[in-house]
């Protein structure tokens, strides 16, 4: 599983002029799933989403994770985050996740962060793109803070 992850101000998610996915301030993950992935990935990145420190403490320093400061992470699966361009110049996917196999994985995810919210920490919202469509995501990068997080069956 590959995610590019963003700290935004806000992000939003549409599907043929519609909202479908909205959050304030807090994380967007560009979710990709191989074919090779399993419910140790899963597992990995939710608990990976909710506790890496990116958000700053009262020093200025990234120091805080979501669970710490609340807001919302916005889950959108994205295949071609296991482009391979090593040859030619048109990309093959051939490691990424067929879509059935991958909403499952997509689906577990989203479970498994939902379900591991904390209950005496500030809120998380979690929202989601749609699964297979053609989306348009709108986002306020901020910082802009972006990490790639990478968790193969090798890694």
């Amino acid at each position: 599983m590959r995610v590019v992850l963003q700290r935004v101000s806000s992000a939003t998610v549409m599907v043929n002029g519609q909202t479908v996915g909205a959050i304030s301030q807090g994380l967007v993950a560009l979710v990709g799933i191989a074919h090779s992935d399993t419910d140790e990935q899963v597992a990995w990145m939710a608990e990976k989403l909710l506790a890496i420190r990116l958000f700053a403490d009262e020093i200025g320093k990234m120091n805080l994770s979501l669970r710490d400061v609340g807001g919302g992470l916005l889950l959108v699966s994205q295949f071609t985050l296991y482009a391979d361009s090593k040859k030619g110049t048109r990309p093959s996917f051939i490691d990424a996740a067929r879509p059935d196999n991958a909403l499952l994985i997509f689906d577990a995810l989203v479970q498994r962060v939902t379900a591991t919210s904390t209950p005496n920490q500030p809120p998380i919202t979690i929202a989601t793109g749609a699964f297979g469509a053609m989306m348009q995501l709108h986002l306020v990068n901020d910082g802009p803070v972006t990490v790639i997080l990478d968790k193969g069956a090798d890694t």
